[in-house]
Protein backbone atom coordinates (compact mmCIF):
# COMPACT_ATOMS: atom_id res chain seq x y z
CA UNK A 1 0.00 0.00 0.00
CA UNK A 2 1.29 3.76 -0.77
CA UNK A 3 2.93 4.76 2.15
CA UNK A 4 1.63 8.12 1.46
CA UNK A 5 -2.03 6.22 2.02
CA UNK A 6 -0.80 4.46 5.34
CA UNK A 7 0.41 7.71 6.72
CA UNK A 8 -2.95 9.54 6.27
CA UNK A 9 -5.31 6.70 7.27
CA UNK A 10 -3.20 5.84 10.31
CA UNK A 11 -4.07 9.87 11.28
CA UNK A 12 -7.65 9.65 10.76
CA UNK A 13 -7.60 6.76 13.22
CA UNK A 14 -5.39 8.30 15.65
CA UNK A 15 -7.11 11.29 15.74
CA UNK A 16 -10.84 10.94 14.27
CA UNK A 17 -10.92 13.36 11.40
CA UNK A 18 -11.14 13.52 8.23
CA UNK A 19 -9.67 17.47 7.96
CA UNK A 20 -7.74 18.65 4.79
CA UNK A 21 -6.89 21.97 5.48
CA UNK A 22 -6.72 24.31 2.16
CA UNK A 23 -4.32 26.91 2.28
CA UNK A 24 -5.84 29.21 -0.55
CA UNK A 25 -4.03 31.81 0.77
CA UNK A 26 -4.55 35.46 -1.39
CA UNK A 27 -2.45 38.03 -0.47
CA UNK A 28 -5.43 40.36 -0.97
CA UNK A 29 -7.52 38.97 1.66
CA UNK A 30 -5.48 38.02 4.52
CA UNK A 31 -5.97 40.06 7.84
CA UNK A 32 -4.36 43.24 8.48
CA UNK A 33 -2.38 42.30 11.11
CA UNK A 34 0.37 39.57 8.90
CA UNK A 35 0.78 43.04 6.61
CA UNK A 36 3.81 43.85 8.36
CA UNK A 37 5.83 40.87 8.05
CA UNK A 38 8.19 41.16 4.80
CA UNK A 39 6.54 37.57 3.80
CA UNK A 40 2.75 38.31 4.84
CA UNK A 41 1.44 34.91 3.18
CA UNK A 42 4.21 32.76 4.73
CA UNK A 43 3.15 33.96 8.13
CA UNK A 44 -0.38 33.60 7.84
CA UNK A 45 0.05 30.15 6.66
CA UNK A 46 2.09 29.87 9.71
CA UNK A 47 -0.34 30.64 11.92
CA UNK A 48 -2.94 28.90 9.85
CA UNK A 49 -0.93 25.77 10.43
CA UNK A 50 -0.53 26.37 14.14
CA UNK A 51 -4.04 26.82 14.76
CA UNK A 52 -5.25 23.25 13.18
CA UNK A 53 -2.57 20.75 13.67
CA UNK A 54 -4.07 19.07 16.36
CA UNK A 55 -7.05 17.95 14.50
CA UNK A 56 -5.90 17.89 10.23
CA UNK A 57 -4.99 14.84 8.56
CA UNK A 58 -3.73 17.28 5.37
CA UNK A 59 -2.89 20.24 4.09
CA UNK A 60 -3.96 21.42 0.32
CA UNK A 61 -1.54 23.49 -1.75
CA UNK A 62 -3.46 25.46 -4.16
CA UNK A 63 -0.96 26.01 -6.33
CA UNK A 64 -2.46 29.12 -8.28
CA UNK A 65 -2.10 31.53 -5.44
CA UNK A 66 1.25 30.62 -5.16
CA UNK A 67 2.17 30.77 -9.00
CA UNK A 68 0.27 34.24 -9.14
CA UNK A 69 2.93 35.86 -7.50
CA UNK A 70 5.79 34.47 -9.32
CA UNK A 71 9.15 33.43 -7.35
CA UNK A 72 8.11 35.34 -4.24
CA UNK A 73 4.86 33.03 -4.16
CA UNK A 74 6.17 29.56 -5.06
CA UNK A 75 9.17 30.69 -2.54
CA UNK A 76 6.31 31.10 0.44
CA UNK A 77 5.17 27.74 -1.16
CA UNK A 78 8.28 25.96 -0.71
CA UNK A 79 8.75 27.28 3.08
CA UNK A 80 4.81 26.31 3.53
CA UNK A 81 5.66 22.98 2.77
CA UNK A 82 8.28 22.90 5.36
CA UNK A 83 5.87 23.94 8.20
CA UNK A 84 3.18 21.18 8.26
CA UNK A 85 3.83 18.41 10.13
CA UNK A 86 5.77 15.30 8.99
CA UNK A 87 2.42 13.41 9.66
CA UNK A 88 0.00 14.88 7.45
CA UNK A 89 -0.55 14.63 3.79
CA UNK A 90 0.84 17.37 1.62
CA UNK A 91 -1.00 18.17 -1.33
CA UNK A 92 -0.79 19.64 -4.10
CA UNK A 93 -3.51 20.99 -5.90
CA UNK A 94 -2.12 21.95 -9.18
CA UNK A 95 -4.40 19.80 -11.28
CA UNK A 96 -1.42 19.04 -14.02
CA UNK A 97 -1.72 16.94 -17.14
CA UNK A 98 -0.18 17.01 -20.76
CA UNK A 99 1.95 14.65 -23.29
CA UNK A 100 3.58 11.97 -21.25
CA UNK A 101 7.09 14.05 -21.24
CA UNK A 102 5.95 16.82 -20.13
CA UNK A 103 3.79 15.07 -17.11
CA UNK A 104 7.38 13.53 -16.57
CA UNK A 105 8.58 16.72 -15.56
CA UNK A 106 4.90 17.91 -13.70
CA UNK A 107 5.68 14.71 -11.26
CA UNK A 108 9.11 15.02 -10.76
CA UNK A 109 8.38 19.23 -9.76
CA UNK A 110 6.14 18.19 -7.17
CA UNK A 111 7.46 14.85 -6.15
CA UNK A 112 11.22 15.37 -6.52
CA UNK A 113 12.00 18.79 -6.08
CA UNK A 114 8.90 19.74 -3.88
CA UNK A 115 8.28 16.24 -2.12
CA UNK A 116 4.91 16.60 -2.11
CA UNK A 117 2.81 13.59 -0.90
CA UNK A 118 -0.02 13.59 -2.87
CA UNK A 119 -1.09 15.55 -6.60
CA UNK A 120 -4.27 16.46 -7.96
CA UNK A 121 -4.03 15.87 -12.18
CA UNK A 122 -6.99 15.89 -14.90
CA UNK A 123 -7.78 12.93 -16.71
CA UNK A 124 -9.23 14.53 -20.35
CA UNK A 125 -5.78 13.47 -21.99
CA UNK A 126 -6.00 9.62 -20.87
CA UNK A 127 -3.74 7.43 -19.42
CA UNK A 128 -0.45 8.36 -21.27
CA UNK A 129 -0.76 11.67 -19.45
CA UNK A 130 -0.57 10.56 -16.32
CA UNK A 131 0.63 7.11 -16.05
CA UNK A 132 3.99 9.53 -14.97
CA UNK A 133 2.39 10.39 -11.58
CA UNK A 134 1.00 7.22 -11.14
CA UNK A 135 4.59 5.56 -11.34
CA UNK A 136 5.29 7.34 -7.96
CA UNK A 137 3.88 4.25 -6.15
CA UNK A 138 4.44 5.97 -2.59
CA UNK A 139 2.26 9.13 -3.46
CA UNK A 140 -1.77 9.56 -4.03
CA UNK A 141 -2.87 10.27 -7.55
CA UNK A 142 -6.34 12.65 -7.10
CA UNK A 143 -7.57 12.56 -10.36
CA UNK A 144 -10.35 14.68 -11.34
CA UNK A 145 -14.01 12.99 -11.16
CA UNK A 146 -16.81 14.91 -9.93
CA UNK A 147 -15.89 18.26 -8.95
CA UNK A 148 -17.94 20.71 -7.34
CA UNK A 149 -18.22 23.65 -9.66
CA UNK A 150 -22.09 24.28 -11.12
CA UNK A 151 -20.29 23.33 -14.46
CA UNK A 152 -19.53 19.88 -13.71
CA UNK A 153 -22.69 19.08 -15.48
CA UNK A 154 -21.09 20.42 -18.56
CA UNK A 155 -19.06 17.07 -19.24
CA UNK A 156 -18.56 15.48 -16.29
CA UNK A 157 -22.05 14.19 -15.75
CA UNK A 158 -22.94 14.08 -19.61
CA UNK A 159 -24.21 10.67 -20.20
CA UNK A 160 -21.82 8.30 -22.73
CA UNK A 161 -22.87 6.21 -25.23
CA UNK A 162 -23.61 3.62 -22.64
CA UNK A 163 -25.97 5.39 -20.84
CA UNK A 164 -23.60 6.25 -17.80
CA UNK A 165 -22.01 9.43 -17.00
CA UNK A 166 -18.55 10.57 -17.58
CA UNK A 167 -17.50 10.59 -14.20
CA UNK A 168 -17.93 7.03 -13.55
CA UNK A 169 -15.63 6.10 -16.50
CA UNK A 170 -13.04 7.77 -14.85
CA UNK A 171 -13.88 6.06 -11.63
CA UNK A 172 -13.50 3.14 -13.29
CA UNK A 173 -10.39 4.19 -15.33
CA UNK A 174 -8.85 5.47 -12.25
CA UNK A 175 -9.24 1.59 -10.30
CA UNK A 176 -7.78 0.22 -13.16
CA UNK A 177 -4.99 2.79 -12.97
CA UNK A 178 -4.05 2.76 -9.21
CA UNK A 179 -0.77 0.86 -8.30
CA UNK A 180 -0.29 -0.29 -4.72
CA UNK A 181 -3.29 1.66 -3.71
CA UNK A 182 -2.06 5.33 -5.02
CA UNK A 183 -4.82 6.18 -6.81
CA UNK A 184 -7.46 8.31 -5.34
CA UNK A 185 -10.32 10.65 -6.88
CA UNK A 186 -11.87 14.40 -6.59
CA UNK A 187 -15.77 14.18 -5.23
CA UNK A 188 -17.55 17.22 -4.40
CA UNK A 189 -19.39 17.46 -1.39
CA UNK A 190 -22.11 19.60 -3.45
CA UNK A 191 -22.72 16.18 -5.10
CA UNK A 192 -23.66 14.30 -1.45
CA UNK A 193 -26.76 12.67 -3.66
CA UNK A 194 -24.02 10.81 -5.92
CA UNK A 195 -21.25 10.47 -3.35
CA UNK A 196 -22.46 6.92 -2.06
CA UNK A 197 -22.87 5.60 -5.31
CA UNK A 198 -19.05 6.96 -6.47
CA UNK A 199 -17.95 5.07 -3.07
CA UNK A 200 -19.86 1.81 -3.93
CA UNK A 201 -17.99 1.95 -7.33
CA UNK A 202 -15.01 2.79 -6.03
CA UNK A 203 -14.25 1.15 -2.83
CA UNK A 204 -10.80 1.22 -3.10
CA UNK A 205 -9.79 5.07 -3.92
CA UNK A 206 -8.79 7.42 -1.85
CA UNK A 207 -11.41 10.47 -1.83
CA UNK A 208 -10.52 14.29 -1.51
CA UNK A 209 -14.04 15.91 -1.20
CA UNK A 210 -14.05 19.72 -1.20
CA UNK A 211 -16.95 22.02 -1.56
CA UNK A 212 -17.87 21.94 2.35
CA UNK A 213 -18.19 25.48 4.04
CA UNK A 214 -18.18 28.11 1.53
CA UNK A 215 -19.30 26.29 -1.21
CA UNK A 216 -22.18 24.79 0.66
CA UNK A 217 -21.83 20.68 0.51
CA UNK A 218 -22.50 18.82 3.74
CA UNK A 219 -19.99 18.11 6.62
CA UNK A 220 -21.98 14.67 7.68
CA UNK A 221 -22.85 13.67 4.27
CA UNK A 222 -19.39 13.91 3.28
CA UNK A 223 -17.97 11.76 5.79
CA UNK A 224 -21.00 9.40 5.57
CA UNK A 225 -20.96 8.55 2.05
CA UNK A 226 -16.80 9.30 1.62
CA UNK A 227 -15.03 7.13 4.04
CA UNK A 228 -14.43 3.55 2.99
CA UNK A 229 -15.14 -0.04 4.65
CA UNK A 230 -12.88 1.05 7.85
CA UNK A 231 -14.03 4.63 7.99
CA UNK A 232 -11.23 5.80 6.26
CA UNK A 233 -9.87 6.75 2.71
CA UNK A 234 -11.36 9.91 2.45
CA UNK A 235 -10.32 13.48 3.27
CA UNK A 236 -11.83 16.60 3.45
CA UNK A 237 -11.09 20.08 2.50
CA UNK A 238 -12.14 23.43 3.86
CA UNK A 239 -10.58 26.62 2.92
CA UNK A 240 -12.19 29.76 2.64
CA UNK A 241 -14.48 29.18 5.95
CA UNK A 242 -11.64 28.36 7.87
CA UNK A 243 -8.66 30.29 7.08
CA UNK A 244 -10.80 33.50 6.42
CA UNK A 245 -12.81 33.36 9.52
CA UNK A 246 -15.83 35.95 9.45
CA UNK A 247 -13.93 38.02 12.77
CA UNK A 248 -11.27 39.15 10.37
CA UNK A 249 -13.66 40.22 7.14
CA UNK A 250 -12.58 44.07 7.55
CA UNK A 251 -9.19 43.40 9.02
CA UNK A 252 -10.34 43.40 12.96
CA UNK A 253 -7.62 41.37 14.48
CA UNK A 254 -6.18 42.92 17.49
CA UNK A 255 -3.13 40.80 17.23
CA UNK A 256 -2.30 37.09 15.38
CA UNK A 257 -3.12 35.31 18.38
CA UNK A 258 -6.78 36.53 18.32
CA UNK A 259 -6.78 35.20 14.51
CA UNK A 260 -5.41 32.13 15.23
CA UNK A 261 -8.35 31.52 17.97
CA UNK A 262 -11.00 32.02 15.35
CA UNK A 263 -9.19 29.64 13.09
CA UNK A 264 -8.28 27.03 16.25
CA UNK A 265 -12.41 27.52 17.15
CA UNK A 266 -13.60 26.95 13.75
CA UNK A 267 -11.11 24.15 13.41
CA UNK A 268 -12.86 22.87 16.73
CA UNK A 269 -16.24 23.19 15.53
CA UNK A 270 -15.25 21.51 12.43
CA UNK A 271 -13.68 18.32 13.70
CA UNK A 272 -16.45 18.03 16.37
CA UNK A 273 -18.84 17.80 13.33
CA UNK A 274 -16.85 15.28 12.08
CA UNK A 275 -16.31 12.87 15.24
CA UNK A 276 -19.52 12.50 15.91
CA UNK A 277 -20.31 10.62 12.16
CA UNK A 278 -17.13 9.28 11.83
Amino acid sequence: MSSVRDKANSRIAALRSLLCVGLDSDSGKIPQVFLGYQNPVLEFNRSIIRATSDVAVAYKINTAFYEARGIAGLQDMEQTLRLIPEGCMTIADAKRADIGNTSKMYAQAFFDHWRFDALTVAPYMGFDSLEPFFAYEDKVIFVLCLTSNAGSIDFEEQAMEDGKPLYRSVLGKVASWSRNGNGGVVVGATKSSLLGAVRRQAPDLFLLIPGVGAQGGSLQDAVNFGVDGKRQGAIINVSRALIYPSAGASGSFSCIDDYEKAVADEASKIYNEMSLVL
